[in-house]
């Protein structure tokens, strides 16, 4: 998706007109029909990306068949009463978009079909690399088949296992979360319509996060981080058990500690004093009653950063350089956010008369992003740490610290980066 929209971006772009473009697919030529079923594979965008997509024009693409709208969502704590709320009424738009990443792509290439100066080669399986040295001021891409190609400027968008990352021999922070997401297309009990169906529910256990996406009506999907073991299971249960589980993580009671209780009560009431929101007005989840066949999968997760975007000639797009815990649903944000300021600088940069692979424009396009991409990773990793233990001391510090955030309204507006969006794909293929 980042890789097709980045072209697309590219080639859109009135300032790159007399550059030629082309985007190497490893896949067949993508087909796709609007189906009844909804695909587990989806996205929840944030705002810059639909504006992204907006530019190019894949959003009406979108908007012509369908998307879920998050108009509120809620994120509250298994093992406390903490709780923080969103709501459209904060913001001047939805909270986030809910797309299925096949009607994205499909929506993203219907948009590149139309652009003359993009070529796209399909079923091109990289065989070898050879980046710019002191004998060659050009890249050059070897393909399986034997075809080659020479390029001034190699943007690798070629996922966490990236080719373009390994060749540039750049330093990769990555580890394993020892942890997996459940997902599957769920059928909610309650017959509601559009207009209601637009919470987007996330709830902290203590084996990570589950959280329900709106899709239409009284579908939505499901995100379930859980143990490698227990993902597993879920994935055997029969339709009926496995309905029971997911209503169970989200109505379960959990144990409570009496001084983290306490505490919240007494926050509670210095709240109240205050006349600033508590915990006592919240929305109760919805109840689940099946889930759409065969719409049950797992994959792992895990981070992964790595410390350098360029070297001359050749830079790394979305999961080639960065990957996330899903349980802020940034990782395809922070992609498509590298296409956007990719793009901007690249276009502005032939505007004043440089190269293209000018290595200043690629230093600026890497210093920019990691401005943005590594406080938002960190704060990511930081969460999934802070809520991966039930220590008292640690549990009444989140606690307290989320009820906070929910009171004051800059702070939870601040705060939407990390919790805006809750759901999350690799790019890379095979899932």
């Amino acid at each position: 998706m980042v890789g097709t929209t980045l072209a697309c971006a590219l080639g859109k772009n009135t300032k790159l007109a007399n550059k030629t473009i082309l985007l190497l697919e490893g896949s067949k030529q993508f087909q796709w029909e609007p189906k009844e079923q909804y695909s587990n594979r989806v996205v929840a965008l944030n705002l810059n990306t639909k504006s992204l997509l907006s530019s190019i024009g894949a959003w009406n693409h979108i908007a012509a068949v369908r998307y879920g709208s998050v108009k509120s969502m809620q994120v509250w704590d298994a093992v406390s009463d903490a709780m923080i709320q969103f709501n459209q009424d904060d913001y001047l738009d939805n909270v986030a978009y809910i797309v299925e990443n096949d009607l994205l792509l499909h929506s993203v290439n219907r948009e590149l079909a139309h652009v003359q100066n993009v070529n796209v080669l399909y079923q091109a399986i990289v065989d070898s690399l050879k980046l710019p040295d002191v004998n060659s001021d050009t890249s050059k891409v070897l393909l399986e088949n034997g075809k080659s190609f020479t390029c001034d400027l190699l943007l690798g968008c070629d996922g966490a296992n990236s080719k373009v990352r390994k060749t540039m021999g750049v330093q990769y922070l990555s580890w394993n979360y020892n942890q997996m997401a459940v997902v599957a297309t769920l059928k909610l009990a309650e017959n509601v319509d559009d207009d209601h169906n637009t919470v987007a529910w996330q709830r902290f256990l203590p084996d990570g996060p589950i959280a329900l996406l709106p899709l239409r009506k009284n579908l939505s999907s499901l995100v379930w981080t859980t143990t490698p073991n227990n993902a597993k299971t879920l994935l055997s249960l029969p339709e009926e058990q496995f309905v029971d589980e997911v209503n169970s993580a989200i109505w379960k009671e959990y144990p409570k500690r009496s001084i983290v209780s306490d505490v919240m009560k007494g926050f509670d009431r210095f709240l109240e004093i205050l006349r600033l929101p508590s915990n006592a007005v919240r929305q109760l989840p919805p109840n689940v009653s099946g889930i759409e066949e065969g719409s049950r999968a797992a994959f792992p997760l895990g981070f992964g950063h790595a410390t350098k975007y360029f070297k001359p000639g050749v830079a790394l797009v979305g999961d080639a350089a960065h990957r996330v815990h899903p349980l802020a649903g940034q990782g395809v944000n922070l992609g498509f956010g590298d296409v956007s300021c990719l793009n901007e600088i690249l276009g502005d940069a032939i505007y004043c008369g440089s190269v293209i692979e000018d290595v200043d424009n690629l230093r600026k396009y890497e210093t920019e992003r990691q401005r943005h991409n590594i406080p938002t990773m960190l704060a990511i990793d930081g969460i999934q740490k802070l809520y991966n233990t039930n220590l008292t001391p640690v549990v009444l510090l989140r606690s307290v610290g989320l009820q906070f955030t929910n009171a004051l309204y800059p702070l939870k507006v601040t705060k939407k980066l990390y919790f805006i969006n809750v759901y999350w794909y690799p790019s890379n293929r095979g899932i």
